[in-house]
């Protein structure tokens, strides 16, 4: 089942967006079946079974920390992790960029913004990214990159409202790609399972797809 769920949504998928699989609560047999096929991205949201995960599995799988990330966990994953999805403040990229200097490497974090209808989503507006960008902290900042956004659309069978919320992450995007002239600022990534579809459509390239690869948790 996974393996042709993944090989379905790749033949949907144009080539340059890039697929995360959301391996969050799967074990590490489900994890080995998608990898088997070439799927290398997976995303997990919670720190303490991503470090578990890491431990059991191949070394050339890219994590993916896509859940809202508490300080106090960074240390764990600065060693090792691909891309942390959810910076919503400027505390926690300080937190990231002093573990990424601990561990030598330059650790690289989207930018997370509040797109959606709803108050228990996290996130940054724009004014707040920009305060950020515009920082002595972050201009000081040797051990992190930001290669881009994400964010999360209202969860509502409104078609025409989740079209508008990744709008208005998509000129995000934009506005801030010629404001700061950042270097490979290219992530655009919003769309999950029930909207990926949509997602691509408004200019997502990065997708984070989980039931519809490994079935309802």
């Amino acid at each position: 089942m996974i393996r042709a769920n993944i090989l379905k949504i790749r033949e949907e998928l144009p080539p340059h967006v890039k697929l995360i699989a959301v391996s969050k609560t799967k074990p590490a047999e489900q994890i080995m079946e998608a990898y088997e096929i070439g799927q290398r991205a997976f995303g997990e949201n919670k720190v303490q079974e991503l470090v578990i995960k890491y431990e059991q599995l191949p070394k050339d799988i890219e994590w993916h920390l896509i859940g809202h990330l508490q300080s106090n966990k960074v240390k764990y994953i600065a060693a090792f992790v691909h891309l942390i999805h959810a910076v919503d403040s400027l505390k926690l990229l300080e937190v990231i960029n002093k573990e990424g200097a601990k561990n030598n490497r330059v650790i690289n974090c989207l930018l997370q913004f509040h797109i959606a209808n709803e108050e228990t989503k996290f996130g940054l507006d724009l004014d707040e990214a920009k305060a950020l960008l515009k920082s002595d902290s972050y201009q000081s900042m040797q051990n992190i990159a930001i290669p881009g956004v994400m964010g999360m659309a209202s969860f509502t069978d409104n078609e025409q409202q989740v079209r508008a919320e990744f709008r208005m992450l998509k000129s995000i995007y934009e506005e801030l790609h010629s404001e700061f002239s950042m270097q490979n600022f290219n992530i655009l990534s919003f769309g999950m399972s029930g909207d990926y579809k949509i997602a691509i459509e408004e200019g997502s390239n990065m997708v984070r797809v989980g039931s519809s690869i490994f079935g309802g948790r």
